[in-house]
């Protein structure tokens, strides 16, 4: 299967976050593919975020792509950048804040 969208969404105070993060979803869970709920390229504005949130029901990961930023979690701040894997498992909370000066690109991956 290939799957292609250009599709743009522009979401404001993303999770309680700050700034205006632009999201293109590549597969939701309308796609149907076992267990995935959401693959999407993620742009976050300098000085943007991702609000800290939980995930009560699924797990995520960010791959940071481009940029650099603090990931959340419930550990407390950590420094990332291009490379570096996030890890958000099944009943943990995390947020990212864009602390560059580019915008911080990202895949996120959610599963349940």
């Amino acid at each position: 299967m290939i799957k292609r969208s250009n599709t743009v969404e522009s979401v404001e105070n993303l999770h309680g976050g700050k700034g205006i993060v632009d999201l293109s979803r590549k597969l939701t869970k309308e796609d149907q593919i076992a267990g995935l709920d959401m693959f999407a390229e993620v742009s976050i504005p300098v000085g943007g975020s991702i609000g800290f949130h939980s995930h009560d029901k699924d797990a995520e990961a960010y791959y940071i792509v481009e940029g650099t930023g603090n990931f959340q979690d419930d550990e407390g701040e950590h420094a990332v950048s291009k490379g570096d894997l996030c890890i958000i498992t099944r009943g943990g909370s995390h947020g990212l804040i864009n602390t560059g000066d580019e915008p911080l690109k990202i895949i996120a991956v959610v599963w349940s």
